[in-house]
């Protein structure tokens, strides 16, 4: 599961069309199973307990409405970029989740990011948007009802650690360093001081590629992070490139994220395997009885 940032904007329109692949409309109703979670303030809107079928427009403005109610509200940096857009990726072998399970996500992803806190009944208007196969996109107004902007410190790595969560908890492609380290061959010393046995070759190369497609500390995650960072920055962009580039380096990260896993698996079946390079554990060496430990008379 891969998060997103995007960059801030000022109207939740365009936000809401990268979502839903298509520009927003007065006629298409979004049902609940496209906007799968939102902001609890949003039964204020509805009547007898269900949620409103609007219309993508509609959405976007009820989206917009606090910039317009609240328009000296503004972050601590005197800037009115107000529309918060995230969104997240589901690796391609994942299976396909259920509604509840994209509802779970998008609160939990809530959460993390800061637009919703449990209890807090002020908070900024978010809604999640599961448009697109493998994707769900969380849109949310930073501006709170009293005025005062949302704060998100931290966020990528409340993500990040959220998204690890959610694999783990749904079954999903889980991240590499939750998983179980090889086992090494090597023993601890014995009681007679005697040195461990030598770990062995297939235990080392076990080990290495291990680290090799650690998520956490692993060579091959950093250069993923650094592909994604860049097609994240090309996607900030104004509209100076092509967006096919932008998908050909998401396509070199996912790649990478693929050999990683295919190195791990390649390391757990190694660690798994019974490793008979490792040498025997050497033999007690018997002590010569005229030696010391065990003095002798001449002659006796």
């Amino acid at each position: 599961m891969i998060p997103r940032v995007h960059a801030r904007g000022l109207e939740a329109a365009v936000a809401l069309a990268d979502a839903l692949d298509h520009p927003v409309s007065d006629r298409q109703g979004l049902s609940e199973y496209t906007a799968v979670a939102h902001w609890p303030g949003l039964d204020h809107f509805s009547h007898d307990d269900e949620q409103p079928t609007w219309t993508s427009e509609e959405w976007a403005s009820h989206l917009d409405a606090p910039s317009w109610e609240l328009p000296f509200a503004a972050s601590p940096r005197e800037a009115r970029f107000v529309i918060w857009h995230a969104d997240v990726r589901l690796a391609p072998v994942d299976r396909a989740l259920t509604g509840s399970e994209w509802s779970e996500i998008a609160h939990r992803l809530a959460r993390a990011a800061g637009i919703a806190t449990p209890g807090d009944t002020g908070g900024c208007r978010w809604i999640a948007v599961q448009a697109q196969p493998r994707r769900l996109d969380l849109i949310a107004n930073l501006i709170r009802p009293d005025g005062t902007w949302t704060t998100q410190p931290d966020l990528l790595r409340r993500l990040m650690v959220e998204c690890r969560r959610l694999e783990t908890d749904l079954g999903l492609l889980r991240p590499f360093h939750a998983r179980p380290e090889p086992h090494a061959t090597a023993t601890a010393p014995g009681p007679d001081g005697a040195a461990p046995a030598a770990v062995g070759a297939t235990a080392q190369l076990a080990q290495l590629l291990h680290q090799l497609a650690d998520e956490a500390t692993g060579p091959l995650a950093t250069v993923r992070g650094l592909v994604e960072h860049a097609a994240h920055r090309l996607g900030a962009l104004p509209h100076a490139y092509d967006p096919a580039t932008e998908h050909q380096l998401e396509w070199v990260a996912r790649r990478l994220y693929g050999i990683q896993q295919d190195l791990d698996a390649v390391a757990a079946d190694l660690a798994s395997t019974p490793d008979r390079t490792a040498p025997p554990p050497a033999l007690p060496v018997p002590r010569h009885p005229g030696r010391p430990g065990r003095r002798t008379r001449r002659g006796s």
